[in-house]
């Protein structure tokens, strides 16, 4: 297998660390729904195809474009299962029988556009393997929209929980709980460190007026998701208009940081970063932010955030307080960027309800997706100063 292409995931079927899966088995033996990490469940694949993910043309195209790479020659048939958690991309865990690995694709249906780039997350994954940032390894990326209906790439399982719950961290003891989500805010802090021409992610983005063209974008892809008026949609998109700050000095940003779209392993560090379809180059601290408007969120929102309500768990003020003495950035006008995160996150759940809506969506838990987007656009008011 050449350098480039990553490591072989043919080895062993539990992943390059051996800890509780990222992708969790969802029933227990008896049928009845396992917790996050649980031992012992059982993984529910489905004999034929999944939704989205034809088996046969995908494994055709995956032994055409790199063959004996995933699986060896005459393996067993493969089978497939989508993966609980998502809102936005739908990510599959395919397996031969013996080892695993994890497919990506963009939802079903209405894909705004910059969204769901598959070539994004790949590129960006493939260049932070070896930083201080850990990613899976990637193994394929397919452009082609006719091979399984939209473009694809798959990558390493990579082992470890995504804690969503603070009934999931509760049990592990406050020391434990806070460990955890300091080393959440260093990698954080430690993927703004990464200089982007040095992994060759130089031409990533347009850094340059990053959060200008961020208010602007949120606002286009609010009006091509639109099904509803909304109260304070259009204030709290004036008013960011009006007090864009000097940007902090660019960096390689995730665009959807949080706790749940990091793998923990069992030694309570984190073993991979997930989820760079928003990933660019820009403003960092709009990475902070988001991060801290999940630490508060109560309403439905398109990621399940009280872990961070967890006992040990810091709060925003501390979070903020180590982002800083670690980085060394200003956070003076951190109230705009949380009004820009509020916006940002009230729009996606806004798309996520259009497609829920529209019969768009693979999974449980949309039907409630909608009721935040007015409380999220009433925090990002506050955060500027107009409650």
């Amino acid at each position: 297998m050449p350098a480039w292409w990553g490591r072989d995931p043919r080895p062993s079927g539990l992943g390059r660390r051996g800890f509780p899966s990222r992708y969790p088995a969802p029933y227990r033996p008896d049928g009845t729904r396992a917790r996050i990490g649980e031992e012992g469940a059982l993984r529910v694949f489905e004999d034929g195809d999944v939704p989205g993910l034809p088996l046969d043309r995908f494994r055709r195209y995956a032994e055409e474009a790199r063959p004996g790479a995933l699986w060896p020659a005459g393996a067993g048939p493969l089978r497939a299962r989508v993966v609980a958690g998502g809102r936005s991309n739908l990510t599959y865990e395919v397996t031969d029988g013996a080892c695993s690995w994890i497919v990506r694709r963009p939802p079903l249906g209405h894909v705004l556009a910059t969204a769901h780039d598959m070539s994004r997350e790949y590129r960006v994954m493939t260049a932070l393997a070896g930083t201080a940032v850990p990613v899976p390894a990637t193994y394929l990326l397919c452009d082609d929209p006719d091979v399984i209906g939209a473009p694809f790439y798959v990558m390493e399982m990579v082992q470890g929980t995504p804690y969503r719950g603070a009934d999931e961290l509760a049990p592990l003891g406050e020391t434990r709980v806070a460990d955890i989500a300091g080393r959440m805010i260093d990698t954080l802090v430690d993927l703004h460190r990464v200089d982007p021409a040095e992994v060759g992610l130089a031409d990533f983005g347009r850094p340059q007026g990053f959060l200008g063209r961020q208010v602007r974008r949120w606002k286009k892809q609010l009006d091509a998701s639109r099904s509803r008026d909304l109260d304070g949609a259009a204030e709290l998109h004036a008013l960011l208009e009006a007090n864009i700050p000097p940007e902090s000095p660019p960096a390689i940003v995730h665009g959807d940081y949080r706790l749940d779209n990091l793998l923990v392993g069992a030694d309570d560090r984190v073993a991979a970063v997930l989820d760079w379809e928003m990933a660019t180059l820009g403003d960092p601290l709009t990475d902070l932010a988001l991060l801290l408007v999940y630490m508060k969120r109560t309403a439905p929102s398109p990621a399940r955030a009280d872990a961070t309500r967890a006992p040990g768990f810091p709060s925003p003020d501390e979070v903020v307080a180590r982002y800083a003495e670690r980085s060394g950035r200003d956070l003076s006008a951190i109230g705009f960027y949380v009004g820009l995160a509020c916006f940002k996150l009230a729009v996606i759940s806004e798309g996520i309800h259009y497609r829920y809506l529209h019969g768009q969506t693979v999974g449980e838990g949309f039907d409630a997706i909608g009721d935040a987007v007015e409380p999220l656009l009433r925090s990002g008011l506050a955060a500027l100063g107009k409650a």
